[in-house]
């Protein structure tokens, strides 16, 4: 099949998904690139269909990603001009991908009884927060929990932040103020940074089903989700940088926690 139009039915209800409101409406999301569309075809993916630039044909990586799986995949072939108006992006990549959104229960991230679960409390930079959840994926994490007010998972700049991470692990979103009581009455235990803590995040003890906190890169944690840890750590620093970012921190809090289990 080939969609050559911009003007094309099909090709504007794609480039709305540039925008919340009609991600919502459609539930349904954009992938862009080879890497992330080869990524959601090898995670099995709930993929609508696959696009790609029809004068380049179908990359060869995709077609080896779709021969794994065995995917019925709807394969169209459009024209550049289709693709810069569906892409948020200066110079588009030849291909790209419409994704179903998948329902996730935040019960998923209690499957593992020693798992690590990052939960972000108002994180508002869609590269902060796909950074976030590429770390977890690479320190081996439960999963992620988004709480209101984080930056929209599928936010075309998040999705690319987690470099295909989204595809690796559960990542939810949800009301952190009716979860986490409800986490912390099934033996999660919740922690978070403060710089008025006495112990550093080198002493503290990660073992167990540890859920990290990690506030707001203006604000920190809300008055709300810190009533609700049981407790705190600072990350040491010797320098005189004032702080790290949200996504800086957290890698840092991951890695020492998988170095500790992995010990």
């Amino acid at each position: 099949m080939e969609i050559l139009s911009p003007q094309n039915a099909r090709v504007k209800a794609w480039a709305q998904l540039q925008e919340k409101k009609h991600r919502d409406k459609q539930q349904k999301y954009i992938i862009e690139g080879i890497h992330l569309v080869q990524e959601a075809l090898q995670a099995g993916a709930d993929i609508e269909c696959v696009a790609y630039d029809v004068e380049k044909g179908i990359p060869h990586e995709l077609k080896a990603a779709t021969v794994d799986t065995g995917q019925a995949i709807e394969w169209i072939g459009v024209s550049p001009a289709v693709i810069a108006k569906v892409s948020d992006t200066p110079s588009p990549q030849p291909t790209f991908a419409i994704v179903r959104k998948e329902s996730r229960r935040w019960q998923e991230l209690l499957l593992h009884e020693e798992g690590l679960v990052v939960v972000l409390d108002g994180l508002q930079d869609p590269g902060n927060v796909g950074t976030i959840i590429r770390s977890a994926d690479a320190s081996g994490a439960a999963g992620v929990l988004l709480g209101r007010g984080c930056a929209d998972l599928y936010n075309p700049k998040t999705i690319r932040s987690t470099m295909g991470s989204l595809f690796h692990l559960p990542v939810v979103e949800g009301d952190l103020l009716t979860i986490l009581p409800e986490a912390r009455e099934r033996g999660a235990r919740m922690v978070t940074t403060s710089l008025a803590a006495s112990r550093s995040c080198y002493e503290y003890d990660f073992g167990g089903n540890c859920w990290m906190v990690i506030g707001s890169e203006g604000r920190g944690v809300s008055p709300e989700v810190e009533a609700l840890v049981d407790d705190t750590m600072i990350i040491p620093m010797p320098g005189k940088a004032e702080s790290l970012n949200a996504a800086m921190a957290a890698s840092v809090l991951l890695f020492e926690a998988l170095r500790q289990r992995m010990l």
